[in-house]
């Protein structure tokens, strides 16, 4: 089989064309050309170049670490006394047992010792003595309820709003609604922890039902090499790679003229664009060796147990110098043995133990780094989990905790909320909230407003319903406010 164009001579047989085009990303440098000159004749923003919001915002950028597993509340940073008077007796007068396993236990007090920190005299566990020195900057949210007490759809619904799979998550939308300030790299990047993905996977950054091009591009955080295909084999020449490019440029002209109005292929066309950019980009972005050694050292990079998640945190930074507009560190993955989450259920403090020292130093100097670099007053810091664990024990002789949904600890940082707050409380055994609850949708509003974006006014029309991240839900939280 011959490939022709239009009434031309054959160019290239088929199975010449299917070698040549094996080599990676640089045969779609021609495709970005392309791309570009359609974008200038679609007017700006038509390549997802940074758009303007519903009104002015206190944050840019984003930044949000996911603890996958589910960290307790209990043991890090909401303190209850009652829970220690209580050890030992049994949990009554709380309803139905809310765990996962259905196993509840006695009530067991705090595995570490809390103390106040910070001007603000903020709680804060031994577990955590990195953070610890941060309270002042923080803005913690104790009364954090979520609607799954299952790890998939309680991880989706903190990314994408939704207990169900497939909704865009919140980069995406945020991709969507601002648009990208470097064209030379995604709008949202994702930075999975080197041990594993989370519960769900890659469907935790989707685009959804939004245009493909929002989507999160998930880096190779296990290996040095982080985009697959980055470098084009040696073995593709300079005249093959010319004779790729001149074909596709063709075949991307007629498909285009052909489907004026295809968005599918719009997208794959700024993707194309994207990629071949990023041939040049990324490796200035994610190469560590222009760091200052006493930056690396404060970071914890090159000690083992933050097991390489620390130069995640020294990444995202960069990305976020650069114009990333979200990034997302994640913090755990979904299965292991032993766990390489924060899922405590078989012995709390050797699994939080863990945990603690993969993620305390590396977020705590993230925090640190951004505001001295004074980064921190236009960018808001996530720090999020899917649900807490029970106050309980999760069986009668377990030292471990089961799921907990109807109260945890989530904390935000940075541009435009308050630092050194506590906003809600939890009951006097952090098992329900005691005031002023804080729904999943109320977060994701609130991070929305931060970045100038009306969460009521940010759709999508899909199947005859303007869709949002908030779903119909969702109120300010006007609290948490600087």
């Amino acid at each position: 089989m011959n490939i022709v164009l239009g009434d031309s001579a054959p160019l290239l047989s088929r199975r010449h064309f299917l070698s040549n085009t094996a080599g990676g990303l640089g045969s779609v440098a021609l495709a970005w050309l392309l791309s570009r000159e359609q974008a200038r004749a679609a007017g700006p923003g038509a390549v997802g170049s940074a758009r303007l919001p519903h009104f002015a915002a206190k944050a840019k950028r984003v930044v949000q670490v996911f603890c996958c597993g589910g960290v307790s509340h209990l043991d890090t940073f909401d303190y209850k006394p009652e829970l220690e008077r209580m050890h030992g007796k049994s949990l009554e007068g709380k309803g139905e047992n809310l765990g996962f396993f259905g196993q509840p236990g006695k009530l067991m007090k705090s595995v570490y010792e809390f103390r106040r920190h910070g001007q603000s005299g903020s709680w804060v566990s031994s577990l955590l003595p990195h953070l610890a020195g941060c309270v002042d900057d923080l803005c913690f949210l104790h009364s954090m309820s979520a609607q799954s007490n299952n790890h998939t759809p309680a991880t989706f619904q903190m990314n994408s709003g939704f207990t169900l799979n497939g909704f865009p998550c919140m980069g995406a939308w945020l991709s969507y609604g601002l648009g990208t300030e470097n064209e030379n790299l995604p709008a949202f990047v994702v930075l999975p922890d080197p041990r594993g993905l989370p519960a769900g996977g890659s469907i935790n950054w989707t685009s959804g039902f939004l245009p493909a091009n929002h989507q999160g591009v998930a880096f190779r955080t296990h290996t040095r090499e982080p985009i697959v295909d980055l470098h084009p084999p040696a073995s593709v020449g300079a005249d093959a790679r010319a004779a790729d490019l001149a074909l596709l440029a063709a075949m991307n002209r007629d498909f285009a003229e052909a489907h004026p109005s295809d968005p599918t292929f719009a997208a794959r066309l700024r993707s194309y664009e994207l990629a071949a950019r990023m041939q040049l980009s990324i490796p200035e972005a994610t190469e560590l060796t222009g760091e200052s050694e006493a930056t690396q050292r404060r970071y914890g990079v090159g000690d083992g147990a933050n097991k390489g998640f620390a130069r995640n945190c020294l990444l995202a930074r960069r990305l976020l110098e650069r114009g990333v507009r979200f990034v997302q560190i994640l913090n755990g993955g979904a299965f292991g043995s032993p766990r390489i989450n924060w899922d405590g259920h078989e012995n709390l403090k050797e699994n939080h133990d863990t945990q603690a020292a993969t993620m305390d130093r590396p977020v705590a100097a993230l925090i640190q780094d951004l505001k001295q670099r004074g980064m921190l007053d236009d960018t808001l810091f996530v720090w999020s989990t899917e649900f807490g664990r029970s106050p309980a024990t999760q069986g009668i002789d377990s030292p471990g905790r089961d799921h907990h949904p109807t109260a945890f600890t989530c904390f935000l940082a940075g541009a435009g909320v308050k630092r050194g707050h506590h906003h809600g409380v939890s009951d006097e055994l952090g098992y329900f909230v005691g005031e002023k609850k804080v729904t999943i949708p109320d977060f994701h509003a609130t991070i929305l407003h931060l970045l100038g974006l009306d969460h009521e006014r940010l759709t999508f029309y899909h199947n005859g319903i303007n869709r949002r991240l908030t779903n119909v839900h969702g109120e300010l939280i006007r609290g948490v406010l600087a």
